[in-house]
């Protein structure tokens, strides 16, 4: 079966303020298939994101293009709910004093909390809570958003991204700042998602986040793709040390994977 792409770049070119990103990138991502993005802090991980979520627009330029969903015009209110997402940027600009349930809430329309002219309707409130039930959030509804623990901030994120049942849920470092217990919650939260229909594209540093439905890697360096491949291949000894120019050996157990120092 031919899988549709719902991201597809060809030639692009983007700078992020003075300073090039990626001078001709190339790359197509498809809906059904869990993949990860790693690479080293600097790499343009962040910048690939942000042309997802057309926070950030490349250069227009003959033989260039970027598609999302097969259409080079994008409504971005259809696009927020066809792709969630969830990024430690995001999780820094939600205000201290949101209560929990309304910050989940506010991703029915796209804001950072509950203005007086936005409404939810009953429909909307029960797919919040259920949602917050579901990732075990149900008792902080009423919390203030800077009360809660990174994890659980997170998790609320997570479900904020989910409320319109997205197509594609993406992961900015899903899992820095976690403790070990938050981390493990999280990840079982993104395996059940992984099974469930929605598409993931994990973007990270850490070889650890990578949850073993991941079926595609691809390697970021200098805003390039300098790998393209099934994790077996790619997240091994050899291209990891080449990726962060540094000696690392792959340890694996159960299809999670640690790197140690080579």
């Amino acid at each position: 079966m031919t899988m549709r792409p719902y991201l597809e770049l060809e030639a692009v070119e983007a700078w992020l303020g003075p300073r090039p990103v990626f001078g001709n990138l190339n790359l197509c991502l498809h809906l059904g298939e869990h993949a990860v993005i790693l690479g080293p802090n600097g790499a343009g991980k962040s910048a690939l994101i942000k042309l997802l979520s057309r926070e950030l627009y490349p250069v227009v330029k003959p033989g260039s293009a970027l598609r999302l969903f097969g259409s080079t015009r994008v409504n971005l209110w259809e696009l927020r709910s066809r792709i969630g997402l969830v990024s430690s940027d995001l999780q820094r600009r939600t205000a201290a004093v949101v209560p929990a349930a309304e910050v989940v809430l506010s991703g029915w329309f796209g804001s950072m909390g509950i203005g007086r002219s936005q409404q939810p309707n009953a429909a909307q409130r029960r797919r919040v809570a259920d949602l917050m039930a579901e990732l075990g959030l149900a008792e902080l509804a009423e919390r203030p958003y800077g009360q809660l623990s990174d994890g659980q901030q997170r998790r609320l994120l997570l479900a904020r991204a989910l409320v319109h049942a997205p197509e594609v849920l993406v992961l900015d470092e899903p899992t820095n700042g976690l403790d070990l217990r938050a981390r493990h919650q999280l990840l079982t939260a993104l395996r059940r998602l992984a099974g469930s229909g929605t598409t993931l594209l994990m973007v990270t540093h850490q070889l650890s986040a990578v949850i073993p439905e991941i079926e595609r890697v691809l390697l970021l360096k200098q805003g390039q793709l300098v790998g393209d491949g099934p994790p077996d291949r790619l997240l091994t000894d050899a291209p990891l040390s080449a990726l962060f120019d540094t000696p690392l050996r792959v340890v694996e157990a159960e299809g999670w994977r640690q790197v140690l120092p080579g």
